[in-house]
């Protein structure tokens, strides 16, 4: 039987402040169990639909439409393996993502295309948002995430002749741009808000205004834009294809 102390955690976790100040959060599923303890996470406990109580438990604190069979308290990681302003390598910088859906596919596309880590303001929604942590599957626990001054990084970078990426609707067509390289100084995408875009802020630093053309071009009607996690994974399935051509190409 669970003990109420670990009972009352649970209702804690819920909230970001707990999260926060106690450094833990609640990762629900088999398969999201096991990504945390292969990813070397410390579990402070688990919580089984076979415990005696277990199945009124996962019920009472599940976040899901369909109590899993399994959850657990996970301990966060205590350093997260990224400098500002990153050195080299390819990252995306968040700015102002709102939606913990949107938040946690992005998180599972840049593990997909092997991005280094995520920057992310400080008003992008948490990581451990209940709903990111089951969106990323998994991917939360592989791809490094850093909450910091987005407009400061991205100033730091370009200084440091870095490339500064971002979508704009009078940008440059994402397939005739150019995109940085690997093997330069370090690569940012950012990734605007989901009803605003890119803040001016941070938008004046960046370097290469791209756009990702709707097609047929110049049309009169359509979508006015695509999702903040769509268009990421578009960007970056573009960003690698140009990587993995011959130099010169």
């Amino acid at each position: 039987m669970l003990s109420q102390s670990n009972r009352k955690l649970l209702r804690q976790l819920s909230q970001k402040k707990y999260r926060d100040s106690l450094g833990l959060f609640i990762v629900e599923g088999e398969k999201m169990v096991s990504e945390a303890i292969a990813s070397g996470l410390e579990v402070l406990f688990q919580v089984s639909s076979e415990d005696d109580g277990g199945e009124e438990v996962l019920r009472t604190f599940t976040q899901l439409s369909t109590p899993p069979p399994v959850l657990a308290v996970v301990r966060k990681r205590e350093e997260v393996a990224l400098t500002v302003p990153p050195l080299r390598g390819t990252f995306l910088a968040l700015d102002s993502i709102r939606d913990p859906g949107n938040l946690g596919t992005i998180i599972r596309i840049a593990d997909w295309f092997g991005i280094d880590g995520i920057y992310a303001s400080a008003d992008t929604v948490d990581q451990y948002n209940p709903k990111v942590v089951q969106s990323t599957m998994g991917s939360l626990f592989r791809v490094p995430i850093l909450k910091t001054d987005l407009a400061g990084l991205c100033r730091s970078v370009a200084s440091a002749n870095g490339c500064v990426l971002g979508t704009f609707l009078d940008g440059r067509d994402l397939y005739r741009s150019g995109l940085g390289s690997e093997s330069e100084a370090a690569r940012l995408v950012v990734i605007g808000n989901e009803s605003r875009g890119i803040s001016p802020e941070v938008g004046k630093y960046v370097t290469g205004r791209i756009l990702i053309p709707s097609y047929p071009p110049m049309r009169e009607e359509g979508a006015e834009s695509l999702n903040a996690a769509v268009a990421t994974a578009v960007v970056l399935s573009e960003i690698r294809r140009r990587d993995s051509l011959p130099t010169g190409v």
